[in-house]
């Protein structure tokens, strides 16, 4: 992995690339240069080498920085009769051959197996580009004409400029110099369809020999290790790994604790004794943690609690890494996404697409995160698991072939059994790192003693400014009311609601009843509200929510959606492809919620709901206006209904929530029923109110 900089059509752009590149030194230690575009425009580049000693930016017909491991380099250089020193010198000269400024880079780019982020100059032209998942980091900032673009959103920011944001890696971005305009080329993301009609021999065959070929070409010439839990997807990597004749050192860390030890030590000893593997331990002390805390916490740019917990115990390994002397370190990332690993995949009636939504977010949860992390302690990251074959092949592996009752990863599974791999490791649950580790309950510990009711607001204290920009996809209702308010204890900030007003009361994307007080309830929240209107048509009605994302983009710079979606795939996954295609990130932090936990949790943190809308059997008109309580909760058990009413059994308006500074009173409603059980509250006035 390397640094890139690039500040184009900026009378300071030399000062500031020469001012970046000690910023990116930790990204690359075996050099640095500067190319000099025109006057106004220049590049930079801090060098990690692994494969020849190239310095970059490179200039031959056009001029390129990359950070890229391009494993089939050398095959390309010899299809193209190309002479090359390595796979950025390939990369040069291989888009130096090509239209990529023309309707079709994608075309090109989909030769390129690994993964990279690039910009590239060619003429009045700069193309940026990153690997389909967004393995490899790229940000940039746009602002009057100027664009300055770096590997880490903190350099940018440290260089002055405030609207910085990630390349979504669908996305190809085309600048040209001289008019100083913008564009964007999308490419098509990965299909689950049509599955594989293969048996389930012929499926774990191939599956093996994707998963063997991903770790093979992955395997660099230098000193490398292993982040080591113990786990199907560490250990199989290390088998697979000791298979290859590999020597290599495997990396664990944990919290110091007294008592019961750790869960990941536990089976990382174990998995190290039975495969005979070089094991190295990270122990820190809870006291310890704060200091780690403050450089994972700056370094990552988020403080997330899962992201931070995760980030902290990999941090901690690398750093045993580093001391060793190792350049790269293998993870069992991904594994989860493609194999169908967590609790939403058992939960899920549709386990590929739910695979492909985590897969869609999975360069803002973990990637970059994990990215900056391996590269502060000079370590290049590598992921088998999130190899663009094997993850192409593994979409298409049928449902019922990756969980089995309650045994997730079974294909995984029961390939690492065949592989010799002891049962109790190759069927162990699925433990987050965080919790594996004890980091977790560290944190939990570290908040109370600080006297912070919580871990979010605690890590809050390491990182002021929030964590994303966001959107709320706002109903009015109970979900997206409840759903803006997690984001916002988790220090993201709500920066504007969005709400589709729908002439359809059975629109299939949005609620109607109640949404005539959505601009009450934003001034209540201090929030801007910005209201599109929709015929609610099914399916048309999508351009209209993508028309009001685009607004809200424009006019409040958001950088991504929440929505309040907790079942209906119908709507997730619809959100989330206007959100990817406007370059939007996705939050769904009710998804697959259990609805009696999130009804309750309503309850207990002070939301004030009441039923607007009805719409099935054993509800009727005594039903609108009803507050939520825990009484209700227990009748709607009784009655077997939806609890959330995610199957539109009900709709629900928020009147009073700990996001609000003054509450809705109602004054005068009516109540229409055009059925015995199907009728809505019509609100005719209501005010805000002091609490």
């Amino acid at each position: 992995m390397c640094g890139i900089i690039g500040i184009f059509n900026n009378p300071k752009a030399e000062e500031q690339v020469k001012l970046a590149l000690p910023l990116l030194k930790n990204r690359g230690r075996d050099g640095s240069g500067i190319a000099k575009i025109n006057p106004a425009s220049f590049l930079g580049h801090t060098l990690h080498a692994l494969v020849n000693h190239v310095p970059q930016p490179i200039t031959r017909v056009g001029t390129l920085a990359a950070n890229c491991e391009i494993y089939n380099w050398r095959e390309l250089a010899d299809k193209y009769n190309f002479k090359v020193e390595n796979d950025a010198d390939l990369l040069l000269q291989f888009l130096d051959k090509r239209d990529v400024f023309g309707s079709e880079p994608a075309v090109y780019l989909s030769e390129l197996d690994g993964v990279y982020s690039f910009a590239y100059i060619k003429g009045d032209k700069v193309i940026l580009a990153r690997d389909l998942l967004g393995v490899k980091p790229l940000w940039y900032s746009y602002v009057d004409g100027s664009l300055a673009i770096a590997s880490e959103k903190k350099v940018l920011e440290n260089l002055g400029y405030n609207l910085v944001k990630e390349l979504n890696p669908r996305a190809i971005l085309i600048y040209h110099l001289k008019l100083q305009t913008l564009n964007f080329i999308f490419r098509d993301f990965l299909t689950y369809l049509p599955e594989h009609q293969l048996g389930y021999g012929d499926l774990k065959q191939t599956t093996k020999k994707l998963l063997r070929e991903a770790v093979k070409k992955r395997i660099p010439n230098q000193k490398f290790g292993l982040l080591f839990s113990g786990g199907v997807d560490s250990t199989f990597l290390a088998k697979c790994l000791q298979d290859l004749g590999q020597d290599f050192i495997c990396y664990t860390a944990v919290l110091d604790t007294e008592g019961q030890p750790p869960q990941d030590l536990i089976w990382a000893q174990k998995a190290a004794a039975k495969l005979n593997l070089k094991l190295r331990i990270k122990k820190i002390k809870l006291e310890d943690l704060p200091g780690y805390l403050k450089e994972v916490i700056t370094l990552i740019e988020d403080s997330n609690v899962v992201k931070v917990g995760v980030g902290l115990t990999f941090y901690l390994a690398c750093e045993l890494a580093k001391e060793d002397g190792c350049k790269v370190i293998f993870s069992g990332l991904g594994s989860e996404e493609i194999f169908a690993g967590y609790e939403r995949h058992k939960n899920s009636p549709n386990i590929n697409p739910e695979c492909l939504s985590g897969l869609l977010k999975i360069y803002e949860r973990d990637l970059y995160r994990d990215d900056v992390i391996t590269m502060e302690n000079n370590l290049e990251l590598r992921l088998p698991f999130l190899d663009l074959k094997l993850v192409n092949f593994a979409l298409k592996i049928p449902g019922e072939f990756k969980i089995k009752s309650s045994e997730t990863k079974l294909i995984l599974r029961d390939i690492a059994l065949a592989d010799g791999i002891d049962p109790k490791i190759a069927f162990r649950k699925k433990t987050a790192a965080q919790y594996g580790s004890k980091i977790d309950n560290a944190l939990s510990k570290l908040a109370k003693l600080n006297g912070f009711v919580s871990k979010s607001a605690y890590l809050q204290t390491f990182y002021h400014p929030s964590n994303v920009k966001l959107g709320v996809l706002f109903s009015s209702g109970k979900d997206s009311t409840s759903a803006a308010y997690i984001m916002q204890q988790q220090n993201y900030e709500l920066t504007c609601l969005i709400t589709l007003k729908s002439k359809n009361n059975y629109s299939y994307m949005f609620q109607s009843a109640g949404t005539e007080l959505v601009e009450l309830q934003a001034q209540s929240m201090g929030i801007p509200i910005l209201i599109q209107e929709t015929k609610g048509v099914k399916e048309e009605e999508l351009a209209d929510l993508e028309e009001a994302l685009h607004k809200a983009k424009e006019k409040y710079q958001i950088e991504g959606i929440v929505n309040g979606a907790i079942f209906s795939t119908y709507q997730r996954d619809r959100i989330e492809k206007i959100c990817d295609r406007l370059q939007l990130k996705i939050f769904s932090p009710l998804w697959h919620k259990p609805q009696e936990q999130q009804m309750y949790y309503l309850v207990h943190q002070g939301f004030t709901v009441v039923i607007t809308a009805v719409a099935a059997d054993g509800l009727d008109e005594s039903w609108l206006g009803r507050e939520i309580d825990e009484k209700m909760i227990e009748e709607l058990k009784r009655k077997n209904l939806n609890l959330a009413g995610e199957g539109g059994e009900f709709e629900s308006l928020v009147l009073d929530a700990p996001l609000f500074n003054k509450k809705l009173e109602i004054i005068r409603f009516r109540k229409i029923m055009d059925g015995p059980h199907s009728g809505k509250l019509i609100i005719d006035e209501a005010v805000l109110k002091d609490k």
